[in-house]
This record gives C-alpha cells, sequence and structure tokens, in this order.
C-alpha cells in the first residue's frame, strides 16, 4: 500500500491543483487535434496538388525559413510581451490562415504559390507560438513538477493527435480535404477562447515579487540586439544545452526524409492509401502516448543523460526498420505501424528530458529568448535535409533512405557516452 501511495504521490495526480496549467493543456490538446486531421488533409493535398516529390521536399523545408530568418527576434519580444495575450493573438491568427487554405482549395483556385505564401505566413507565427509556450510551462508549474508536467502534457497532447488522426479518415470521406481543413482551423479558434479564461500567470508572479522582494530600480533601456547577445551568453555558459541542440540537429537532418517521403513510402512502399497514413501516424502517437504514461511516474527516477542516449539509439533502430516491410510479402502496414510506434516511444524518451533540463536551467526572464535560439539551432538541419531528401528521392526509394538515416542517427551517441559532464545531468 506504501508503494502505491508512493507512485501515486509522482504520477500526474500531483498536477490537478495546478489549474491554469490545466486549462492551457486542454488549448494544446484542442490545437493538436486539429492539427493531427490537418497532417493528414494538407499532406494528401499538397501530393494531389503537386504529384512531385522534389516540390515536396521544397515545400517542407521552405516551412522552415521563417523560424530560421525570425525566431531569434521574435524570442526577444515574446520574453517582452505578456505570454497569454502572445497564444491569444496567435491562435486567431492561424485559425483565419487555415481557413483560407481550406476556401480557396474549396474553390478549385488553390495553387502552388498558395501553399509557400500560406506556409510561409503560418511559419512566422509559429516564431512567435513556440517560445510563448516554452515560457509559459513554467510560470504555471514549480520546478520540480517540470518533468511530469512535460510527461503529461505529451500523453494528452499525442492522445488528441491520436483521436485527430484516427477521425482523419472518415472525415477526409464524409466532407472531404477543405472540409476537414476547416475543422482544424475552427480549432485554433475555440484554443483561443480557452486561453482567454485562463488566469494570467505573469500577473500572479508580478504580485509575488512585489510582496517578497523590494522594488527594484528602474530597468536600464533594452534594445532587440542586447536580448540576443544576453541569450547567446547564457547558452555560452552552458555547454550542455549545445551538446543536445547538436544532436537535436543532427535527429532533425536525418528525419526529413520520413517527414517528407510519408505519403510516398505508404502508397509506393507499402501500398495503401490515406488510411495508411493514418495507421502510422496512429502508431506514432500510441507509442509516444505509452512513454509519456511512463515517463511521468518513473522518468525522473533516472538520469536525464540515461534516458536522452536510450532514446536516441532506440530512434535510430526504429527508423532503420522502417526500410524492411516494404520486403515483406505480406503485413506491411502492420510492420511499419511496429517500427513507428517504437519511433514514438523513443522521441518521447529523448525530448522530454531535453525540454525539462532547458525549462530547469534557464531563467524566466530569458526562456522566450532560449528556447528561440534553440529552436533556430535545432530547426537549422531541417531545411538542408529536405532538400537533399527532395533530389535524392528522384533517384532512391524512401526504405534505402530511411535505414541510411538510421545508421546515421546512432553514431552521436558514442560521442556522449564518452562526455563526463553529460552523463552527469
Amino acid at each position: 500500500m506504501q508503494n502505491a501511495a508512493m507512485l501515486e504521490k509522482r504520477g500526474f495526480s500531483q498536477l490537478l491543483p495546478h489549474k491554469p496549467y490545466l486549462l492551457y493543456l486542454t488549448a494544446q490538446a484542442v490545437t493538436r487535434f486539429g492539427d493531427s486531421l490537418d497532417s493528414i488533409a494538407y499532406s494528401w493535398m499538397v501530393y494531389m496538388l503537386t504529384g512531385s516529390e522534389l516540390l515536396m521536399g521544397s515545400l517542407f523545408a521552405f516551412n522552415f525559413v521563417p523560424g530560421l530568418l525570425f525566431s531569434l527576434f521574435t524570442g526577444t519580444f515574446v520574453d517582452r510581451w505578456l505570454k497569454k495575450r502572445v497564444l491569444i493573438v496567435i491562435y486567431l491568427a492561424r485559425g483565419i490562415m487555415v481557413s483560407l487554405t481550406a476556401v480557396l482549395f474549396a474553390l478549385g483556385l488553390l495553387e502552388v504559390w498558395h501553399l509557400f505564401f500560406i506556409t510561409f505566413i503560418n511559419s512566422t507565427l509559429e516564431c512567435f507560438s513556440r517560445p510563448a509556450e516554452m515560457s509559459i510551462v513554467p510560470r504555471l508549474l514549480p520546478h520540480d513538477k517540470l518533468m511530469t508536467g512535460n510527461s503529461f502534457s505529451t500523453s494528452i497532447s499525442r492522445s488528441a493527435e491520436l483521436i485527430g488522426l484516427s477521425a482523419a479518415g472518415a472525415l477526409i470521406a464524409l466532407i472531404g480535404i477543405s472540409g476537414t481543413i476547416l475543422i482544424d482551423a475552427c480549432t485554433f479558434l475555440f484554443a483561443a477562447l480557452i486561453i482567454a479564461f485562463m488566469p494570467n500567470p505573469e500577473a500572479a508572479e508580478a504580485a509575488r515579487e512585489v510582496t517578497e522582494s523590494p522594488p527594484a530600480a528602474e530597468p536600464a533601456r533594452r534594445t532587440v540586439l542586447g536580448d540576443i547577445r544576453e541569450a547567446l551568453a547564457f547558452v555560452k555558459q552552458h555547454a550542455l544545452l549545445l551538446i543536445t541542440t547538436v544532436l537535436a540537429m543532427i535527429n532533425n537532418f536525418c528525419l526529413a526524409p520520413l517527414n517528407v517521403l510519408q505519403p510516398v513510402y505508404v502508397k509506393e512502399t507499402l501500398g495503401a492509401g490515406a488510411g495508411g497514413m493514418s495507421v502510422m501516424g496512429s502508431s506514432l502517437l500510441i507509442g509516444m502516448v505509452c512513454c509519456g504514461i511512463w515517463m511521468g511516474r518513473y522518468g525522473k527516477s533516472f538520469k536525464k543523460s540515461t534516458l536522452i542516449i536510450a532514446g536516441s539509439i532506440l530512434l535510430g533502430l526504429s527508423y532503420f526498420a522502417l526500410g524492411i516491410p516494404g520486403n515483406l510479402p505480406a503485413f506491411r502496414i502492420e510492420a511499419a505501424a511496429g517500427c513507428m510506434f517504437l519511433a514514438g516511444v523513443a522521441v518521447t524518451i529523448l525530448n522530454t528530458p531535453i525540454s525539462t533540463y532547458i525549462m530547469e536551467v534557464t531563467p524566466k526572464a530569458l526562456l522566450g529568448r532560449v528556447g528561440a535560439l534553440m529552436s533556430v539551432l535545432c530547426t537549422a538541419a531541417i531545411p538542408v535535409g529536405s532538400f537533399i531528401t527532395g533530389a535524392i528521392a528522384e533517384h532512391q526509394p524512401p526504405p534505402i533512405l530511411f535505414m541510411i538515416m538510421g545508421i546515421v542517427m546512432i553514431l552521436p551517441v558514442m560521442f556522449l557516452l564518452r562526455k563526463k559532464s553529460f552523463r552527469a545531468i
């Protein structure tokens, strides 16, 4: 009985008193549900509209250009602005842009240049939402609850995505691609409404500082470049942030073939259609949900370095294994789904300790900038990998690319195992 009580104490129930965090998590779940619908409908729409692997790779790579151009600057503004207000405005704006995509496609007016334009606007908006989301969580939860909170967030968000993926095929058949994308737009508008009812965490934090500390002197006037330099100086002092970031860069580069070529892989290698895309995505999310539940209960029992290494190895092996199902005489989609399940487990084991470590060591006033800087560095490799993938895919099938990249993902682990400072976290 005592052991059971201890497990319950370190489980998700400890988050229940934090009502603002639960409201924020609800908004996240709503948007993730819509995004999962959109991931199937949008990918299929692009594949139908272009029919070109090279163009698909180019569009996927273009999605990350605004992040590389603007994230350092948007992070400084997010640190200055109210995070709640940022999220409301961004969710409303993204809902409008997604609605525009649905309407243009429904009217038969959607062209390739529209896709690039709308992708650029949506990605620019995400440059504000990502640092705001990272910055707001430590204001809603105490530090000792961050690992549990991040694990719980993974489970809830991925469960919402799983429901969306499961419903995507039926919705596309029932109301079409444009109708399904329009539902995604509505989820952003609903999420903005939920955030509007969430108490402002920065107001409560400011009130605590006034009562606990004497009034501070008027701060010096800040500049955008000065804020960026401050974030860079902080990251330089924390070498482990750079190590984990480089690892994320390698993984993102290697995952480009899967992100770009999944529709091609499902149709030509596995012999399935949009339903196969749903099966693949659902399997990935089930793995993430299951692992998120496990991490919430037991993740704090392990060193973050141990989890990161284990997740990296498992992710590389499961990615390599995706090259095998195409050679099977039967049960191809089932075998690929099993690989995606293991990949989902690996991603959660890998990402949860990394995001928790960033939130733990970074001062709250710097989280937006540091989060944006990490995002720029982590995503810098994605456009390169996407362009290369689109070009190579004209000559090599997806399974070969998956197997090669799976091997490459495991190689950095040998370096991490020799770093004593990394093994200490």
